[in-house]
């Protein structure tokens, strides 16, 4: 059957070439005109029919040979008219019925036909055509890319991956096929016209010359048989023009053209009323009259009010699949799972507070947020998760929680209609409001009303507004937990990110030296003392260069460190002034190096309970005489003991820097205020 299908193909382009040599009876001619409009016509239908332009992928081959087809057909009928003056019923029929008697009429009918497919379809499905390929060609790279991340993060298989590319491809070339198709339909717009010509010049002559015809009769016949061939030939063509510019003006949708229109157009009844209003006005004041107009409005309001009804009808029926899916999901045994999710933040508050995050009331709190992930961005180095934000009835009106996988870690109260006033250190009597603590830093302050918060700012009160005390509550609390949100998926995206610009430093390092899991442990330490991770040039390259010797992410975090000294210099040292630190002495260096214990998962700190409770004291002691002055305790000590001080003040005094010597640049200057000592 395969093969009769093919050789049946073969020998019909065969003769349609032949068409153009091959002398025919009229018969055989008027046969052949029928199966023209025929196909012509069933290429249309399966235009408006295909739901995307892919199903209909044979469509530029389809073009050229119906062109060649209608061509042919043409030489064809310019052979018979011009030698017998006569080119079969078909022919003769469009040429009498169209024309009316009146060559005239005919001939301005076929012009009409020519300048519609000519100037307004062929013009404007070639140029669709032509933006639609390049526009193909063009996005080619951003879908390729599109479809391996999806394959990359699991949410397709092999198999589904290549289909893609593949249908990608057959996109491709199915405009690239249409641009060039295109050029055939506007040639035999071009080809239709001089052949009209011809007809009518060539046939005119020799119906005088050889025909032995009178003026009258040449002109009449010949004109006759001119426009019938004329209308005979463009009526398919601009059939298939019109499938032209619908195959390639089609957009991505669920169904058919029929489906597209009675869907998109007719959903929206108010407007035909609107449309029925207007027509029953033009009848009503205008000469047109009532008799033409009134029964197409009522036909209008009519259908409007059966749309209404339907659409009434489809949304009562989908809000109750809806509930009963609902229903359903929460019988399931699987609806459990979404209750395992939980956001890596979320901002909950009271009803009270609703007017901060609704932008209807002016709540500018999500512009905010997006500043915050900005500011957290480039100040750390992180990519911050989505920030939940949602209202909770359990909370009093005013109050406000943050909260970090799950857990409550900062929370608040705020006065909408009031400001947070904190005092520079002498309090003003004349300054009174409700007495409260800033959330973020535990700072003694007073909520003020509108007509207090000018005399505030003038005593030297810093005077904020609410949202403004969330956002700064909510930034701290993220970069004091910074090292929480980074986990391996995270730190998966920042190495893709890099890999785009440093592919070479990334393959070097990741899997062959440090897995993912290794890099985001000492990324997290950085994080948990505050250092940002922005530069990961930086500190892939010292990872890189020293992941070959240990594994240890204690050890990786100091080289790191040193290896951005410059950063952390100018993260604690102001710009030409003296730096002031709390140094350790000799004999508490000496304390924590020999209670350094070794094993085989790495090294760590073995002090006793009663030399670390005296670290303790005498390091509270220097760090509360530094911070009453006004200054920020630093802690400076040797590179080698550096990460067990850390490991032992880090859970009282988690904000206190402790830095080391190979962590500071030469040229900074600094000043003992205080020694530890044992």
């Amino acid at each position: 059957m395969k093969k009769f299908k093919d050789l049946f193909i073969l020998l019909g382009v065969i003769g349609i070439v032949l068409l153009m040599i091959v002398p025919i009876p009229t018969w055989l001619l008027d046969i052949l005109l029928i199966i023209n409009i025929s196909l012509s016509l069933t290429i249309l239908l399966v235009a408006m029919t295909t739901k995307e332009a892919l199903q209909f992928s044979i469509f530029p081959a389809m073009l050229l040979i119906t062109t060649l087809f209608r061509l042919s057909l043409n030489v064809s009928t310019t052979k018979l008219i011009l030698g017998q003056a006569k080119a079969g019923h078909v022919v003769a029929t469009f040429g009498s019925w169209v024309a009316q008697g009146e060559p005239v009429v005919g001939f301005v009918v076929f012009l009409i036909l020519v300048v519609v497919q000519f100037i307004v379809i062929t013009k404007g499905s070639e140029r669709v055509a032509e933006v639609a390929a390049r526009f193909t060609l063009d996005a080619m790279p951003g879908k390729q890319m599109s479809i391996d991340a999806d394959l990359n993060a699991g949410l397709i298989n092999e198999q589904q991956a290549r289909e893609r590319r593949r249908k990608i491809e057959r996109e491709a070339d199915f405009y690239g096929a249409m641009d060039g198709a295109s050029k055939f339909v506007k040639g035999d717009a071009i080809a239709s016209i001089i052949i009209l010509l011809i007809n009518l010049i060539g046939g005119f002559i020799i119906g005088m010359t050889i025909h032995k015809m009178d003026f009258q009769t040449a002109l009449g016949t010949y004109s006759l048989l001119t426009i019938g061939d004329g209308l005979v030939s463009q009526i398919p063509a601009l059939l298939i023009s019109t499938a032209s510019g619908l195959i390639v003006t089609r957009a991505s949708s669920e169904g058919n053209l029929a489906d597209d229109i009675t869907s998109q157009l007719f959903t929206y009844p108010k407007l035909i009323y609107i449309v029925a209003g207007t027509i029953a006005v033009l009848g009503l004041f205008t000469p047109i009259g009532p008799w033409t107009t009134l029964p197409f409005a009522a036909f209008l309001l009519i259908a409007a009010r059966r749309m209404q009804k339907n659409m009434d009808k489809k949304q009562i029926e989908q809000e109750q699949e809806e509930e009963e899916q609902q229903i359903e999901e929460v019988r399931s045994p699987e609806s459990v799972i979404n209750l395992l999710q939980v956001d890596a933040i979320e901002f909950e508050f009271g009803y009270g507070l609703i007017p901060l995050a609704d932008t209807a009331q002016g709540g500018d709190l999500l512009d905010r947020i997006i500043m915050i992930r900005r500011q957290c961005a480039l100040e750390m180095g992180l990519i911050v998760p989505v920030i939940r934000i949602r209202d909770n009835i359990q909370l009093k009106p005013n109050e406000y929680v943050i909260k970090i996988k799950g857990n409550v870690v900062g929370s608040g109260e705020l006065l909408l209609n009031h400001y947070l006033a904190m005092s520079p250190g002498m309090d003003d009597d004349s300054i009174t409001g409700i007495e409260t603590k800033e959330p973020a830093f535990g700072l003694p302050a007073l909520w003020i009303n509108e007509a207090t918060k000018d005399r505030a700012e003038l005593a030297g009160y810093t005077v904020v507004d609410p949202p403004s005390v969330v956002a700064t509550h909510l930034t701290e609390l993220i970069k004091g937990h910074a090292h929480e949100l980074l986990g391996r998926q995270e730190t998966k995206t920042l190495i893709d990110n890099l890999k785009e610009n440093y592919a070479v430093l990334v393959d070097e390092l990741i899997p062959s030296v440090l897995s993912v899991g290794e890099v985001q442990k000492v990324l997290a330490k950085l994080l948990r003392e505050k250092i940002s991770i922005r530069d990961l040039v930086t500190i892939f390259e010292t990872l890189a260069d020293y992941g070959t010797y240990t594994k240890d992410p204690e050890i990786l975090t100091e080289y790191v460190r040193q290896a951005l000294s410059r950063q952390i210099t100018q993260q604690y040292a102001q710009q030409g002034e003296t730096m002031r630190v709390i140094t350790v002495g000799p004999s508490l260096e000496k304390k924590i190096a020999e209670s350094v214990q070794q094993s085989e998962h790495g090294s760590y700190l073995a002090m006793d309970p009663a030399s670390s409770q005296t670290l303790f004291q005498r390091l509270s002691e220097q760090v509360n005489r530094l911070i009453q002055s006004g200054q920020q305790p630093i802690v400076l000590t040797s590179p080698t003991i550096r990460m067990y001080l850390r490991q032992i003040i880090e859970r009282s005094m988690q904000d206190i820097p402790v830095l080391s010597y190979s962590e500071l640049e030469p040229n900074v200057e600094i000043q003992s205020v205080g020694v530890v000592n044992l």
